[in-house]
């Protein structure tokens, strides 16, 4: 998705914080800053999280770090636009804390299914209206 965040970007005037812990491949446009962190756990969604508020949009799969920055005042986006929101941070979480539980016993968890171009689509709609309530945040 990316690619989708720099268009929304490009064509909103939003600035892009790329977060990692190590160099990834970035356009090289103003708006779009790439910042490596030192490796570790957590280390990249500390920064994150110490820095997203209000008028700020997250995509993350991270359920923790989406905690986080909600609780911090800005919004979350799942890899297909669907907002993490504080009536649904809960269940996100428990169902983490479950698949987390099952795996440490041996059982064999399905992750997500592939993600398509109606998920692409999906993921675009999410954005804009997530931009469109950062921007009623902030005015």
């Amino acid at each position: 998705m990316k690619d989708e965040v720099y268009r929304v970007a490009r064509r909103c005037g939003l600035q892009v914080f790329v977060v990692s812990n190590s160099w990834m491949q970035v356009p090289r446009e103003p708006l779009i800053e790439q910042v490596v962190v030192d490796a570790g756990p957590d280390i990249a969604d500390d920064w994150i999280a110490e820095r997203a508020g209000r008028g700020d949009i997250v995509i993350t799969a991270d359920i923790p770090l989406a905690d986080r920055v909600l609780k911090g005042g800005a919004q979350a986006l799942n890899a297909r636009g669907a907002p993490f929101t504080s009536d649904s941070i809960g269940s996100a979480l428990a169902g983490r804390a479950i698949g987390e539980h099952l795996r440490s016993m041996g059982e064999v968890t399905r992750g997500p299914p592939p993600f398509g171009p109606r998920d692409r689509s999906q993921f675009l709609q999410g954005l804009d209206q997530a931009v469109n309530r950062a921007r009623k945040a902030l005015a």
